[in-house]
């Protein structure tokens, strides 16, 4: 007998899944059986592609046997089963790279953690939540010796030899005070039917049941064994068979998502290669969407066999979020993993499946806006990651994407910019920000809100490179309202304050300094006294964040230009100040009020823009200053 301690990252993992998932306890039962199933899959993979099982003859079943008496559940298969090393490792540790980014998420919100288990893949251990001891007895295919791994979850496990009549796992729960409510055939039964329905192998449940007899000395007991799920591969069957429930059923058996799918394509293809898929699309972001080694969401069958959901991609990445199978007779039980990614057969699938979910979500913003908003606003951001990775698919891409807008409260599509423009327009504008509510007060849109000139607000961080990725559509140029040439068809004149706008540009130059790339008078402000801009080569102050959030570096300084309204009372205000400097031949109170108002005016058009500056006192003191003249 061996004796081994759990890595520290299990011990972490059963404890917060013993405090954390008290209320979903029911996971466990669902997490087995997806592990029994997976296991069968294995194995059933293995007799068509490994000349060494080609001879294996076996009929693939998962058994759930219930003993009243011994409180135990036991959760059977026989499938590709575990040697010594095997059990070690994979009850042992958690080999996947998103545990720590698991534990990590199941700290932060405690109420999602019974979804997490089922997305991170290490729901064997949830069964400790109602078993105080567990045994899984297991023999691996085309191996003579069996082992028994025993632990109680809590000082570390043991292995030893063992004995099993033939290949496959037994999974044996000793149920404690907190799962006594699943030692019964009907709350087994139900959770078996309400998760599990749509596993594509029978599913047996088996107990004793007792006969009545009115001497209970003379009463019997029987040993019941029923099939209690489907067993269908669902997405093989014709659509009018299957109502919504059918689906939604096979989506959280498949994904152990506790929510509603938000939509699912089913496709039955028929023609030179036939195949059929069952897509879903999730009703949330998923908890490791944007973890680098996230597996794919599409399980890939051959003729029902179970191939791979690994090192394969069947969608692009961005469509990562999509969840589903696609299962296909035209392809070869017993190619390699590898030679998949190159196949023909494959390849065609691959862009037929691509051109489906592209087309469906055409039609979903078409028929069903709301449903197609609420799909925008959870994963807009990948159909964003796409127009800067995949230039083949950039025209439906182009379709789909949304931004807000300066004339729209919702989201807005290209093509629907492009009809309000008109015919004559030439330019899509548009303004990137951490905070709509800041974009949209912005001083920059000013004339343009004015002109009735349409800016596109961006939000999401990716957006700035979006618009840059994008840069022309359908004759349309792209341009940042944060650039200076972007006033070029606002036509504002201010010829009639011309005088006093150079006389401050002057000032506000002399005062700045080095502060400011440059000083000129603006065509897009109406109300505020100032904003800043960069020139038209350099990078935006949100384009400059990002590069340092994904490079972990300084961006390189990009000084600002500052433009000003010629109009406005402030401007009027400093020209006025610096005259009657002049008379005062140099009066200090009114020198230091022109250079409070001067930086003032600087300060207030970084602040509207988001923009920081390194010392936040000097603003606060300079406007301090001013207000106690004004009072």
């Amino acid at each position: 007998m061996a004796n081994y301690a759990f890595k520290t990252e299990v011990n972490q993992l059963l404890n917060l899944i013993t405090h954390s998932l008290y209320s979903h306890k029911e996971v466990f039962l669902r997490e087995l059986i997806s592990n029994a199933s997976d296991a069968i899959d294995k194995l059933k993979y293995l007799t068509v592609s490994d000349d060494a099982f080609k001879t294996l003859s076996f009929e693939p079943r998962i058994t759930v046997t219930l003993d009243e008496d011994a409180k135990t559940i036991t959760v059977s298969d026989n499938g590709i089963g575990m040697d010594e090393e095997e059990l070690a490792d994979n009850l042992g540790t958690i080999a996947r790279s998103g545990t720590r980014a698991f534990l990590e998420r199941l700290g932060e919100n405690e109420r999602k953690a019974s979804n997490l288990i089922g997305q991170f893949g290490v729901g064997f251990y949830s069964a400790f939540m109602v078993a105080d001891h567990i045994e899984v007895v297991s023999l691996k295919a085309g191996t003579d010796k069996a082992f028994v791994w025993k632990s109680d979850g809590k000082s570390g496990f043991e292995i030893e030899p063992a004995v099993r009549a033939g290949f496959g796992t037994d999974v044996i729960l000793h149920i404690n005070d907190e799962g006594t409510e699943y030692l019964s055939r009907w709350s087994l039964e139900e959770l078996l039917k309400r998760y599990s329905n749509h596993i594509a192998w029978p599913i047996h449940l088996v107990s004793k049941e007792k006969t009545y007899a009115k001497d209970p000395a003379k009463a019997e007991s029987k040993t019941v064994d029923e099939q209690v799920n489907s067993a269908s591969a669902l997405w093989r069957r014709p659509k009018p068979e299957l109502t919504d429930k059918d689906y939604i059923d096979f989506y959280k058996s498949l994904t152990g998502d506790e929510k509603d799918p938000l939509l699912w394509i089913h496709t039955k293809a028929e023609g030179t290669i036939e195949y059929s898929s069952l897509l879903y699309i999730p009703s949330h972001v998923p908890a490791d969407l944007y973890i680098p080694t996230r597996e794919q969401g599409i399980k890939l069958y051959v003729k029902r066999v179970f191939i791979t959901d690994k090192e394969l991609q069947i969608l692009p990445p961005y469509f990562r979020f999509v969840r589903g199978v696609i299962d296909s007779d035209d392809l070869p039980l017993n190619v390699s993993r590898e030679m998949l990614q190159h196949n023909r057969v494959m390849m065609t699938i691959q862009q037929a499946t691509l051109k489906k979910l592209f087309s469906e979500l055409e039609q979903l913003a078409a028929t069903n806006p709301e449903k197609f908003k609420t799909f925008i606003s959870l994963f807009g951001v990948q159909l964003k990651e796409g127009i800067l990775s995949d230039w083949t698919n950039r025209e439906p891409l182009l379709k789909l994407v949304r931004f807000k807008s300066t004339l729209a409260e919702d989201w807005t599509s290209l093509a629907d910019y492009k009809s309000r423009a008109g015919e004559g327009r030439k330019t899509i504008y548009y303004l990137t920000g951490e905070n709509e509510a800041r974009l949209r007060a912005s001083p920059l849109l000013e004339v343009f809100k004015e002109k009735g000139i349409e800016v596109l607000l961006g939000t999401d961080e990716i957006d700035e490179l979006a618009f840059g990725g994008i840069g022309e559509y359908e004759g349309m140029q792209f341009k940042s309202v944060q650039q200076v040439d972007a006033e070029e068809e606002l036509g504002k004149d201010q010829s009639e304050h011309k005088d006093r706008g150079e006389k401050a540009v002057k000032i506000l130059k002399r005062v700045l300094g080095d502060r400011v790339k440059d000083v000129r008078l603006s065509k897009r402000l109406g109300k505020s006294p100032s904003c800043v801009v960069v020139d038209k080569d350099e990078f935006t102050p949100q384009y400059r964040k990002l590069m340092e959030r994904l490079t972990n570096e300084p961006a390189p300084e990009v000084k600002p230009i500052l433009e000003i309204n010629a109009e406005h009372p402030l401007i009027e205000r400093l020209v006025a100040l610096d005259t009657r400097k002049e008379l005062s031949g140099g009066d200090l109170a009114t020198v230091q009020e022109i250079e409070d108002l001067s930086h003032v005016l600087f300060y207030e058009a970084m602040l509207a823009e988001g923009e920081h500056f390194e010392v936040p006192q000097d603003f606060a003191e300079r406007l301090n200053r001013l207000l106690a003249k004004s009072s």
